[in-house]
C-alpha cells in the first residue's frame, strides 16, 4: 500500500475528485461543487489516490465553539474496500482531529452502507443515533468513538 497518497482537497480538480467519491458512497445526499467549495472552508476534506486511480476521501469537521468533538468519516469507493485504504484515511483523519484539539471522535455511516457500518464498529465506533434528512427516505447513523 505503498502508493496510496492521500492529499488535501484544494483546488477545482482535487475538490471535484473529493465531490465524486462522497456522490458515490452517499448517493441519497449528493453535494453540487459549490456545497462541496464551502464545506472545504470549514472541514479539512482529503483525497486518495493509488497511483493515479482515486480510491477514497475522507472529512474532518473540526470541534467548534469550546466543544471537543469531531467528526471523522473515511469514505473508500466500492471497489478498494478491505484493502487497508479505509484505515489509513481513518488513521489520518484521527490525527487531524486529534492536532485541532479533539477529545470525542465520532462519525456518521449511511445505513444503506453495510461496509461503512462495519468498518466503524471494527475501529471501536457504537451507534448513538439514527435520523433522516428531511425528503430522504435512507437514515444517517452517528455514531462515537469508545
Amino acid at each position: 500500500m505503498t502508493d496510496l497518497r492521500i492529499e488535501r482537497a484544494d483546488g477545482d480538480a482535487m475538490l471535484a475528485a473529493w465531490r465524486h467519491v462522497h456522490n458515490t458512497v452517499i448517493p441519497t445526499a449528493p453535494l453540487s461543487a459549490e456545497e462541496v467549495r464551502e464545506r472545504s472552508g470549514r472541514n479539512l476534506l482529503d483525497v486518495a489516490h493509488l497511483g493515479d486511480v482515486l480510491v477514497g476521501c475522507t472529512t474532518v469537521r473540526p470541534p467548534v465553539d469550546g466543544n471537543r468533538t469531531a467528526t471523522v468519516i473515511a469514505r473508500v469507493l466500492p471497489g478498494h474496500r478491505r484493502r487497508g485504504h479505509g484505515t489509513a484515511l481513518y488513521e489520518r483523519g484521527l490525527a487531524q482531529a486529534r492536532e485541532l484539539g479533539a477529545e470525542v471522535i465520532e462519525t456518521v455511516v449511511l445505513e444503506s452502507n453495510p461496509d461503512g457500518l462495519r468498518f466503524a464498529h471494527r475501529h471501536g465506533f457504537t451507534e448513538t443515533e439514527r435520523y433522516v434528512l428531511p425528503g430522504q427516505t435512507v437514515p444517517f447513523i452517528d455514531l462515537r468513538l469508545n
